[in-house]
């Protein structure tokens, strides 16, 4: 508990057990009266005061203002009747708890929020000339050296230049299993170090850096609001002043009339009604629970390494039928390895040697992919090594002409390709020594482990249809959708083309479009999107901004998980609108029938606010 919320607790106890000891004391009167003020001005003076400030300032009609009104309202009839004051108190004091209640209600999810905000670091170690300073992070340039000992947070994205660790990623991804790290590896800020000590060299400012980005996402969720928040808005501003005018009329009217009908009129009793009406009246259930409900699931999906930017994308996303992938770095890992390798003149080691010799040279990812499926293979002398643009390498390998690359290299070099060959899956290259044609390696784009699992659940979980988008040929692309178990698969796509595709796509929808990518090309089409889901680990930054939810691990099973989250975030909203309405028309129609007095009324008022603050408190979960 807070200090306040303790405070609070405190004034709630002294002001029951005043009230109980009243009971006991033999006073009428005006000593009776002040007698219990005591406990009614501990419990109740900060209501008090807001609602005269409210007054003072034109905010008339809040639940404030309707607690005042009904309680003094209470103490004026018990002055002027039975002298009971205990209604009044016991009015205020209830309400009080419910006020606790939703307190620590909200202290439980701003905590959880407050969780990931805990991962921005407040000081870096920074090495230069030998010597290690303390500074603030905003202070560090680009390019610098920052060290960061065990139990220490990163706070600038960088590589390692030196040391090994393991990392506690959970901060940023949720993932509960470390992460090992060497030199060389990237590495992300808010990462936490718990092992060796780890030097990296910053390669972006403080103010672009992961955890930065994920603080200005959070701070940003809350002004993105949902349809049901809107509606609660617009919903308050004309529920409350119909509340009071009702009450009104309620107090007025019938004994008015039967004045008329009979010469005789019981005020009281109609203004004891009204005032009733008026504390079963108070919106405080539905004010508060459908925010605590969006803020609760935000908050749960935090701590998952999915953040949301606002409880709009959390509502769009509960209504998706659609879900299209971008393959290269969201389905797969965005690196070829060596699938195949065929040759009918050398072993397949000897082929793969000579392959990665002629590609030494080359930073190409198809090149780099051989070199390391042929780390453990003896390497074979090479020289004279040429790159053509577009085609391959050539050069001479023991002191032969080879050489590596496409099928319009090796028509350019006269090299005649066996008629057998089959049609390729992935990428291909094919090796030829002077001018005999040695055999083909196959690589392709390794699919990532929870991708089949992540679309088998998005099926699970009411998503109707699964889209992927690719620049692969149709046999490449059709293999891994099949794998997958993706519905429809859209081939041999130019970056512009996605957003096309999508825009197809919307029209044979019925419910809303989620667009899962990566690369800084996938921007406009997280854009166009109704919801766009970026790939936050190696996604692009252009991709992060445009998207309206990131996944910090790049799993893309976990955007199963954000549209179930949001389904079931959305379902308890409805729930507390449904039964915090119903209970509410139902109090009100007795209230204003005389059945039920404040006792009851004020039951039903902090009971549904509480149980609906129970509610919403479930998609923290």
């Amino acid at each position: 508990m807070t200090r306040k919320q303790k405070k609070l607790l405190l004034r709630i106890i002294a002001a029951a057990i005043v009230t109980v000891l009243l009971f006991f004391i033999p006073v009428s009167g005006i000593p009776r009266l002040l007698l219990y003020m005591i406990p009614y001005l501990t419990v109740g003076y900060d209501i008090l005061r807001r609602a005269a400030l409210g007054i003072i300032h034109g905010q008339l009609f809040d639940e404030n203002f309707l607690m005042a009104l009904a309680t003094v309202g209470a103490i004026i009839i018990a002055a002027t009747d039975s002298g009971d004051y205990t209604e009044a108190v016991a009015v205020m004091l209830f309400y009080q708890i419910g006020e606790l209640f939703q307190s620590c209600a909200f202290g439980k999810s701003r905590r959880n929020v407050a969780a990931l905000m805990s991962i921005r670091p407040d000081t870096v170690n920074i090495e230069s000339e030998g010597r290690i300073s303390v500074v603030s992070p905003e202070e560090v340039d680009i390019g610098s050296i920052t060290v960061v000992y065990p139990g220490e947070k990163i706070a600038i994205d960088g590589k390692i230049t030196e040391g090994r660790s393991s990392l506690d990623t959970s901060p940023i991804t949720g993932e509960s299993i470390p992460r090992e790290v060497k030199e060389g590896d990237s590495v992300t800020s808010g990462c936490v170090n718990l092992s060796g000590v780890l030097k990296i060299r910053t390669d972006r400012q403080f103010g672009e850096s992961t955890v930065v980005k994920i603080l200005a996402l959070m701070e940003d969720a809350g002004k993105k609001k949902s349809r049901p928040e809107k509606f609660i808005s617009r919903f308050s501003k004309i529920y409350t002043p119909a509340v009071c005018v009702a009450a009104l009329l309620l107090a007025l009217l019938p004994p008015v009339f039967t004045l008329t009908v009979s010469g005789r009129a019981d005020f009281s009793e109609w203004i004891y009604r009204a005032l009733t009406f008026l504390v079963i009246s108070c919106p405080c259930a539905l004010v508060i629970s459908v925010p605590l409900t969006f803020f609760s699931g935000i908050g749960g999906a935090g701590k998952k390494g999915i953040l949301i930017k606002g409880s709009g994308c959390l509502e769009a996303l509960s209504r998706s039928d659609t879900v299209v992938f971008d393959k290269t770095g969201t389905l797969t890992h965005g690196v070829f390895e060596v699938t195949d390798i065929h040759s009918e003149a050398l072993s397949k080691s000897r082929l793969l040697s000579i392959a990665a010799s002629l590609e030494s040279c080359s930073s190409h990812p198809i090149a780099k992919s051989i070199m390391k499926a042929a780390e453990n293979v003896e390497s074979t002398e090479v020289c004279d090594l040429k790159e053509i643009a577009g085609e391959g390498i050539v050069g001479c390998v023991n002191g032969s002409p080879a050489a590596i690359g496409n099928i319009a290299l090796m028509k350019t070099l006269g090299v005649s390709l066996p008629d057998n060959i089959p049609e390729p899956i992935g990428a291909r290259v094919h090796i030829s020594s002077d001018g005999n044609y040695l055999g083909y390696i196959d690589l392709s784009d390794r699919i990532k482990e929870s991708s089949a699992e992540g679309i088998a659940e998005l099926k699970n979980a009411g998503i109707k249809k699964a889209f992927m988008l690719t620049g692969d040929n149709r046999i490449t692309a059709k293999r891994i959708a099949d794998r997958l178990g993706i519905d429809e698969v859209r081939y041999e796509l130019l970056p512009g083309d996605k957003v096309t595709e999508i825009e197809k796509i919307l029209k044979e929808s019925k419910g809303n479009l989620v667009f899962v990518g990566d690369g800084i090309n996938d921007a406009p089409a997280l854009s166009r999107a109704d919801v766009g889901i970026a790939m936050g680990g190696i996604g692009s930054d252009a991709a992060i901004e445009a998207a309206d939810a990131v996944i910090m691990d790049d799993d893309p099973g976990k955007v199963a998980l954000a549209v179930r989250l949001s389904k079931r975030c959305m379902s308890i909203v409805y729930q507390n609108i449904v039964f915090s309405v119903s209970v509410k028309l139902i109090c009100l129609l007795l209230g204003a029938a005389g059945i039920t007095d404040l006792w009851p009324a004020i039951f039903a008022d902090v009971g549904v606010m509480v149980i609906a603050v129970l509610n919403s408190m479930r998609a923290l979960w």
